[in-house]
């Protein structure tokens, strides 16, 4: 049974926006579920930017139901728009996949090897299931079923009979300077939009202008099944329409009372839609903000249908570290089911709640993931402890549970730094990984590897996929004599103190005091002095020794964390690679 939750502190972005769209649906339609809306298209793999456009108002929506409300979340997937371009980076797929350019994505095969039926699904299955996995509850609506299915047939024949009024909103626009490439954004958007912003010669005729006057409408060609058809007639009172193909050379009438092969153009089928929905709440990206925009655009369109447009923030783009602006177009693009293979969902869900949509941030595929860790579970302990900030705990609240349940975690969550570099040593042997995890708390041990899972296997995935080989810990197989018998009397000091502590110490504390106290203790400190009490020159030696450890166990100036690395590694192994 559903949980029904209090609502969270109201100085978040989401309380804010809950307040504002229950009020909104109040008064549009009183006593009626809410409505908010999210618009995927399934043109290529669907990235983390996307994500935003969906996790804005499920964020919403879900704070909506906490209250007890009713709320339905759509999504509305656009595959019915046109397949526009071979995209990069997708296996199996080359530029012969250009004759299918100008189909419904629905009609264009699925990449080779999928199990799907068609290239819309197969890239439409990859983001439900990150979005189970997430947590997020929505009603999907297929826009290929909602046109061959006549659902807006009435929508359509409206559209058609107020063509010029819809032709007049558009004309405001159509000779400001069209966006540029840089400004395209992550809503999805048709053809005509797209090819007028890049400025083809064909923006008159994609959004609609033929020679016969402006028609909002673009059948698909019965002859090649491409949209590449330009309307050359039309009839109001038998709704009679005549059009022939640019690229085939078909031409056919047909009415529009019966034919259900084609589809709104974009700036008029994304508010016919907010009206026949009921849209309340829908966020759109940085790009629809510019004069003509779609949703500029839309919301003085909207009326002819007899709607209103959503309220809705504007959102941000999403990045990645190390790389710029996210295009799904340009190939090798993070998706929300690559970010869940290597974190956590609570603390996916975390990145979008904790910011409001108008501010960008980075989702770490690099090293900082290990820093976010480290900040995500810092923020768990202060919310464990009743010293976080109100605002973070209601972000941390949004992560880790929804008004349905709560969302799993790894029950015994140790650092993921730790865990990422005990994969990397162990290279997939778990016995060996257990053992030393276990070691970490001799006092508390883990029984099995399942108490630290699904974490666990998120930081091995991220080892084996994001962490160059040059960059993998492999420890050695025998000391390096050479070096050894190259160090002097006070290099081979520390050796000797660091391998006569490694019983009494053998545990992640102990192994830490050890590691950093040896360069103390041969300066004539205790091992326990902090760094007030040191000179400057500690630093500098503990580096030194830090440096030697690393050379002698793996080869290399830097490598995992020391204590965990002697753990790794295990008291024997340590005790011939230092040469005792």
């Amino acid at each position: 049974m559903p949980i029904v939750a209090q609502s969270t502190e109201t100085t978040d972005w989401v309380s804010r926006y809950a307040d504002e769209v229950i009020e909104e649906s109040e008064r549009r339609a009183p006593g009626k579920q809410v409505v908010v809306a999210s618009g995927l298209s399934p043109s290529g793999p669907i990235h983390l930017g996307n994500l935003r456009e969906v996790m804005t108002p499920h964020l919403v929506a879900d704070e909506i139901r906490r209250r007890g409300h009713q709320v339905r979340h759509l999504i509305s997937w656009d595959d019915y728009d046109r397949y526009r371009k071979v995209p990069a980076g997708v296996a199996g797929i080359d530029e012969s996949w250009a004759e299918h350019i100008g189909r419904p994505l629905t009609s264009v095969p699925a990449p080779k090897g999928s199990a799907h039926p068609n290239w819309a699904e197969h890239f439409k299955a990859a983001m439900v299931e990150a979005l189970g996995e997430l947590g997020v509850e929505f009603d999907g609506i297929s826009q290929t079923e909602q046109y061959t299915s006549g659902v807006y047939r009435e929508q359509i024949l409206h559209a058609m009979k107020h063509r010029g009024d819809i032709d007049a909103i558009l004309a405001q626009y159509r000779t400001k300077k069209a966006p540029s490439k840089k400004q395209q954004g992550q809503k999805p958007v048709d053809a005509a939009e797209l090819e007028a912003a890049e400025g083809s010669g064909a923006a008159a005729e994609d959004d609609g202008t033929g020679s016969a006057g402006y028609f909002p409408y673009k059948p698909y060609c019965g002859g090649c099944d491409k949209d590449l058809t330009t309307v050359t007639a039309y009839d109001d009172d038998t709704t009679e329409l005549t059009y022939t193909c640019g690229a085939c050379g078909f031409s056919e009438t047909v009415r529009l009372t019966e034919f259900n092969r084609g589809k709104l153009v974009w700036k008029v089928d994304w508010p016919m839609r907010w009206a026949y929905e009921g849209v309340v709440f829908e966020p759109s990206g940085v790009d629809h903000s510019s004069p003509g925009s779609s949703f500029q655009v839309g919301g003085q369109i909207v009326g002819i249908f007899g709607g209103k447009q959503p309220i809705g923030p504007m959102y941000a783009f999403v990045g990645i570290s190390g790389m710029a602006k996210m295009s799904s177009s340009k190939g090798g693009v993070p998706t929300p089911g690559d970010a869940l293979k290597i974190m956590e969902a609570p603390l996916l869900r975390w990145l979008y709640a904790r910011r409001r949509p108008n501010q960008s941030f980075k989702i770490a595929f690099d090293q900082e993931i290990q820093r976010l860790y480290d900040e995500w579970d810092k923020l768990d302990a202060k919310v464990t402890d009743g010293t976080a900030l109100p605002a973070d705990i209601a972000a941390h609240s949004r992560a880790v549970r929804t008004a349905a349940d709560e969302l799993p975690r790894t029950p015994r969550p140790m650092p993921y730094r730790t865990l990422a570099s005990v994969a990397d040593i162990t290279a997939g042997h778990e016995d060996q990984a257990l053992r030393i995890l276990s070691d970490l708390d001799p006092a508390n041990p883990l029984a099995s590897l399942d108490e630290v899972r699904p974490r666990y296997d998120k930081a091995e995935a991220w080892i084996n996929t994001y962490v160059p080989a040059e960059q993998r810990t492999v420890v050695r197989e025998e000391a390096d004599v050479e070096l050894l018998k190259s160090l002097d009397e006070q290099a081979r000091e520390s050796l000797r103190l660091l391998l006569e502590g490694l019983d009494a110490n053998w545990s992640l504390d102990g192994l830490t005091h050890l590691v950093y106290g040896v360069p103390k203790v041969q300066a004539g400190f205790a091992p326990d002095a902090t760094p007030k009490e040191l000179p400057a020159e500690i630093k500098a030696a503990q580096r030194s020794f830090f440096a030697l450890l690393y050379h002698l166990l793996v080869g290399r100036d830097t490598g995992p964390r020391l204590p965990t690395l002697l753990l790794a590694v295990g008291a024997d192994r340590v005790r011939k690679l230092l040469g005792e």
